[in-house]
Formats: C-alpha cells, sequence, structure tokens
C-alpha cells in the first residue's frame, strides 16, 4: 500500500480559508433573501406572544412587515461585512470569537424571524410564537435523544446509524408494555430496554467481530423496521385494545412559577415527565462528557484507543457498554411518538427522525449542547412549516413542507466548517 501523502503548509493553509468562507457567503445570501421577503411583502403582520394559561398577559401587536425585514436585511448585511473582515485575521483573540458566535446567532435569528414575518404579513391570523415553540419542543424531543445518544457512541469510537432502529424500537415497545400493563411508567421502563437491546447488537456485531459499523447499523434499521411492522400487522391489528392502545398517555406536569414565564415559560415547564427527563440527561452528559473520569475515558477510546489501552482502559469493554448505553437513551425517546404523545403504535412510525437526529449530531459538532441546539433548530423548522398554511396560501404546499430539510441541509453545508469526528470512530480495535 502506498504511503500517504503529506500535504503541504501551503495546501493546509489553502482548505483551511475555503472552509472560513463559508460563512460570510451564507451571511449574503440570508441578506438576499430578506432584501427579497422585504420586496415582496405588503401589509402589516400581527404577532401573539400571549399564552391564555400563564398570568402575565402581552397583549398582541402588529409589525410593518416591508420595514421591518429591511432593517433586518441591513443587520445581517453589516454581520456580513464583519464575518469578511474575520476571516481575514491572522490571529483571533477570545473575544473577537465570541463575537463571531454572536453574530452566528444573530443571522440565524433574524432571518428566521423574518420569515414569520414575511409569512404573516397581511393576514388577519396572528403569527403565534409560544404555540409554535411548543410544536417545537414537541417536534425536537426524539432528534434530541436521538442526537445525545450518537454523541454517547461515538465518543467512543462507534458510528451509531441505527439511531432509527433504536427509536422505533422503543415506540413499539413502549406502546405494547403501557398497553398490556395498564401503566404508562413500564412502557417508559421497556423502551430504553428495546433500544439497549439493539445497541448490544450493534456493539457485538462492530466491536467484538470488527464488521463496519454503518452497514451493521444499516441492517438493523432494516431488522428492526421489519420485525416491528410484522408484530404490528399480526399482532397489535388483531388485539388493538390489549396491546396499541392509546389510553396510557403522560400528562403534562405544569412546574409553577417558572410555567409562568411569559413567552418560553409554557414551551419548557409545562410538559411530560419524558421531557424533564430529557432536560435531565442533556445536562449530564454534558457535565460527565468532559469532567469527570467516565467522560475522560470515553473520549480516550473515540480519540487514541492505543494510548488508553497502555493505562489499563479496557477499549472493547468501554465501547461496547457506551454503545448500549447510547442506545438506551434513543429507545427512551422513542416512546415521544407513542406514550409521550399519547398515540397509538403506527408502521414505520419514527419515519426517518433517526437520520435528522444523526445530522443534528454532527451539525452540533458532537457535542451535547450543540446536538441540541441543531435539534431545535429542525424542530422549529417543522413548527414553523405546520403554522405557515394558517397564516398564507401564496406559499406552495409543497415549498412549505421543504423547509425542515432545506434548513437542515443549508446548516450542516454552511455552518458546520471544520468540525472533526472523533478520530477512531468506525475503526476496529484490535488488542
Amino acid at each position: 500500500m502506498a504511503a500517504p501523502t503529506q500535504k503541504t503548509p501551503a495546501q493546509g493553509e489553502q482548505i483551511v480559508r475555503r472552509v472560513e468562507w463559508k460563512l460570510p457567503f451564507v451571511y449574503v445570501l440570508a441578506a438576499l433573501l430578506l432584501f427579497a421577503m422585504a420586496f415582496g411583502s405588503g401589509g402589516d403582520t400581527l404577532i401573539r406572544l400571549n399564552d391564555k394559561s400563564q398570568i402575565y398577559t402581552i397583549p398582541d401587536f402588529t409589525v410593518p412587515a416591508a420595514a421591518t425585514l429591511g432593517v433586518f436585511c441591513a443587520i445581517v448585511a453589516l454581520c456580513a461585512l464583519w464575518s469578511a473582515y474575520s476571516v481575514r485575521l491572522r490571529e483571533k483573540s477570545g473575544a473577537v470569537r465570541r463575537l463571531d458566535r454572536a453574530v452566528t446567532v444573530a443571522v440565524v435569528a433574524l432571518t428566521i424571524i423574518g420569515f414569520m414575518i414575511f409569512a404573516g404579513a397581511g393576514s388577519s391570523s396572528a403569527v403565534t410564537v409560544t404555540s409554535t415553540l411548543l410544536a417545537t419542543i414537541a417536534i425536537s424531543t426524539p432528534l434530541i435523544f436521538g442526537a445525545l445518544s450518537g454523541v454517547i457512541c461515538e465518543h467512543v469510537g462507534v458510528v451509531n446509524i441505527a439511531i432509527e432502529g433504536q427509536l422505533l424500537a422503543g415506540a413499539f415497545a413502549g406502546a405494547l408494555v403501557a398497553s398490556v400493563t395498564g401503566i404508562s411508567f413500564f412502557g417508559l421502563l421497556a423502551a430504553p430496554i428495546a433500544g439497549a437491546l439493539v445497541g448490544a447488537l450493534l456493539a457485538l456485531f462492530s466491536v467484538r467481530y470488527a464488521v463496519d459499523q454503518i452497514i451493521v447499523g444499516v441492517v438493523l434499521n432494516v431488522l428492526v423496521l421489519g420485525l416491528t411492522t410484522f408484530f404490528f400487522r399480526t399482532v397489535m391489528t388483531h388485539s388493538p385494545d390489549l396491546f396499541n392502545t392509546n389510553r396510557y398517555a403522560l400528562h403534562a406536569i405544569r412546574i409553577p412559577v417558572l410555567a409562568d414565564i411569559p413567552v418560553l415559560g409554557p414551551a419548557l415547564f409545562k410538559q411530560t415527565l419524558l421531557v424533564y427527563v430529557m432536560y435531565v440527561i442533556a445536562v449530564l452528559l454534558t457535565v460527565f462528557l468532559y469532567r469527570s473520569r467516565w467522560g475522560l475515558r470515553m473520549r480516550a477510546c473515540g480519540e487514541h484507543p492505543r494510548a488508553a489501552d497502555t493505562v489499563g482502559i479496557n477499549v472493547n469493554r468501554t465501547r461496547f457498554r457506551n454503545t448500549v448505553l447510547g442506545s438506551a437513551v434513543a429507545g427512551l425517546g422513542g416512546t415521544f411518538f407513542t406514550i409521550g404523545s399519547g398515540l397509538a403504535f403506527t408502521d414505520n412510525m419514527s419515519a426517518g427522525n433517526g437520520y435528522i437526529a444523526l445530522a443534528a449530531m454532527i451539525l452540533g459538532k458532537w457535542h451535547p449542547v450543540g446536538a441540541v441546539a441543531a435539534a431545535l433548530m429542525f424542530g422549529f423548522a417543522k413548527a414553523f412549516a405546520l403554522l405557515v398554511p394558517s397564516l398564507t396560501h401564496a406559499i406552495p404546499s409543497q415549498l412549505i413542507n421543504m423547509i425542515p430539510y432545506l434548513v437542515t441541509v443549508i446548516a450542516v453545508a454552511g455552518f458546520v466548517g471544520r468540525s472533526r469526528p472523533p478520530a477512531a470512530e468506525n475503526i476496529p480495535y484490535v488488542k
């Protein structure tokens, strides 16, 4: 086998600059989009921030669509100029990097708000922000569970393509056990076990027998889809009252005081137990992944397994255990499709959410906080796509249905930049 070619410093510098110029280009496109929306909009946009269940009420208000979008366009254009200047800086201080991140957040926020204003321009219906945020959390919950599952598995060097199958297995097991026992809590316990079983198969073949992890993950997705489809059509369909009822849904738990926070309160603190568990898992994973021995061992196995082995870490055992753990997290997220939403199980219920969760993990650069933010972004895009038809019929429905996936593709292509996966992922370790 030929020795790998070494890149010269000049070649490396060209590659870095090509990647860094993505952000200014994306910002320019965002400014042009806002300009086009300002030019094509007319009338005012009615905005509703209030939720009827809250103590504090905020009156509805209107904003001039064209003028507001014009201001947003000017701000985003200034952000593009700053980003172009920042790219040309040879060395960046901490303040410059923080400002770059703030500029990115501002561009994303203004583009999203601008599109909402454009969609509601001249409409008698209001842009209901609180209800859109509620839908965002609901749509994002299984994605966040799946993305966090991918973070756990890939930090030990295992590519978890089987998130889709783990979500589906969790949805099936949760609905089945909750229906048979009549207790939704038992369904919540059965779901991570089902996801862990799928993860155990992934770990067995990829870690123990060194089979390509991506191939194993795809095969497991097909296997789980086939099994759940078979049992759904032969068992659940024939006896739905016993094996597949929706009477055991989780009820929303309202946290006093916090749920009364304007705009964000109902969306974050009037949720089911499953959503609160998601909050806890996201926080604990962020802390323990970077502030504990467990997290250090995980990252060592994913970055440099031979070095981890030399200090006494059993690499393959660590990979196996954490792959099962991450898969259990995905299985728990699958219950949101059934118990968490008060729905009976249906064929192929996960509907590709596992692959979107994998994209969210990559967009979040394999960090729990980034993965959660990326999943929320996709959830908001889908929630907004559900809101648009009530505001205007001028936008074709086909384009509205494409919004979440267009946002995901643009975000991955434009904002990922120089992200690097764990160095040893999808590389079997032979002692």
